[in-house]
């Protein structure tokens, strides 16, 4: 893929995130006003209002296909859609369970470290790909917050205990053979 054909990749999905925010915005005020959600759901907390998305998501959208670019330069490998869909798909189905099957949502949660440990979840398209699933329900900032979050507990479970395990999982079956 040329730098060209990358730039005009990038601004598509740029204005695409960004007529997302904007109808979800647009359809928000005209149903009762942008939603604002508090921390933590505590009314005695701050809240944030989803008039932020509307900055938030197309500076974050921009950031992170540059991150992406960065490093696929020649083409988005399979594993980069592959990526960005799951998170998206896992950000929707969360969002669902919180709005409607809140016992389930722990448990889904909790899953997190095991995908993280499965899966490179730190890269771009995933955080990407879990704010735009979950931006409906909870607006950008949330999400991106939360993102983050995630995106540091997989890089430092799937840069260090992946390969202890691994290490591990290797040195035992090495034994067992040789015996």
């Amino acid at each position: 893929m040329t730098e060209k054909q990358f730039q005009s990749h990038r601004w598509v999905f740029i204005a695409v995130s960004t007529l997302y925010i904007w109808a979800l915005l647009a359809y928000e005020h005209l149903n009762g006003g942008v939603v604002s959600h508090h921390l933590l759901q505590r009314e005695d907390l701050p809240a944030i209002s989803n008039w932020w998305g509307a900055l938030v998501l197309p500076v974050l959208s921009w950031f992170l296909t540059g991150r992406i670019y960065k490093r696929v330069v020649i083409a988005y490998p399979f594993t980069v859609l592959a990526g960005f869909i799951g998170a998206l798909l896992f950000g929707v189905l969360l969002s669902v369970l919180f709005l409607y099957q809140q016992q389930l949502l722990p448990a889904l949660m909790l899953s997190l470290p095991l995908l993280a440990l499965l899966f490179p979840l730190y890269r771009a398209e995933c955080l990407l790909g879990f704010v735009l699933g979950m931006c409906f329900t909870f607006g950008v900032l949330i999400p991106t917050g939360v993102g983050t979050l995630v995106v540091l507990m997989s890089f430092i479970l799937h840069k260090t205990l992946r390969p202890l395990l691994a290490y591990a999982f290797g040195f035992l079956t090495r034994s067992r053979r040789s015996n």
